[in-house]
């Protein structure tokens, strides 16, 4: 199997995370990478409640629905790569939604993952605090993937999530030459992050449940 790049797939609320490998003209990850097999392996259906995986895409950005920007919140893109800083910001918005997985990691692969030029970095930041991240990951054909998104736990509920995701909706769109912004959320995530996708444009293409 010719192999183009790596793809990171990952549940919020399991904090199940994978680095696979993506064969050449795949069309995007909905295959189940092997750390979220065994995942689901080591539940049985008696403590388990089944998880509906949601794939939404926006495929022209006349579609974006922005929100005004909370007075306040400021958005900066990390220009300077940092893994460091990339893994900072995952444990401190995945602390809530128990995102483990990837703390365990090497440098070596934290860096690979995060200072590629296919991946970039913004940062909310609310009267000098990190409020927020986002990641946009280039991928083959136009397309380009919310990687991750979320709030620090603090500023949940402030209405700070749709203006992120309106910025990181036309940041995608702004990357040159993108043809189709894409995500993927679960039923553990926050119970308003499929609304505002949806809120923001974006629409449903696919779901999944296990």
């Amino acid at each position: 199997m010719e192999v183009k790049e790596r793809d990171i797939t990952y549940c919020q609320s399991t904090g199940v995370t994978a680095l696979i490998d993506r064969p050449t003209g795949y069309p995007e990850p909905g295959y189940r990478p092997a750390a979220l097999q065994l995942f689901y392996q080591s539940k049985t259906l008696s403590n388990i409640e089944p998880v509906t995986t949601y794939y939404l895409e926006m495929t022209d950005q006349q579609s974006l629905k922005s929100k005004p920007k909370p007075e306040g919140l400021e958005v900066v893109e990390a220009e300077e790569k940092e893994f460091r800083f990339n893994r900072y910001l995952y444990q401190l918005v995945g602390e809530p939604w128990q995102w483990v997985d990837r703390l365990s990691l090497p440098d070596a692969e934290w860096k690979a993952y995060a200072e590629r030029q296919a991946l970039r970095t913004w940062v909310a930041y609310y009267r000098g605090s990190i409020a927020g991240y986002y990641e946009l990951e280039k991928q083959w054909e136009g397309n380009v993937q919310i990687a991750y998104f979320g709030l620090a736990p603090r500023f949940i509920g402030r209405g700070f999530g749709g203006y992120l995701l309106s910025h990181a909706l036309q940041s995608a769109w702004d990357w040159g030459n993108t043809r189709r912004v894409w995500v993927h959320t679960c039923s553990l995530d926050h119970e308003g992050a499929l609304d505002n996708y949806r809120a923001r444009g974006m629409q449903v293409y696919r779901t999944e449940q296990e």
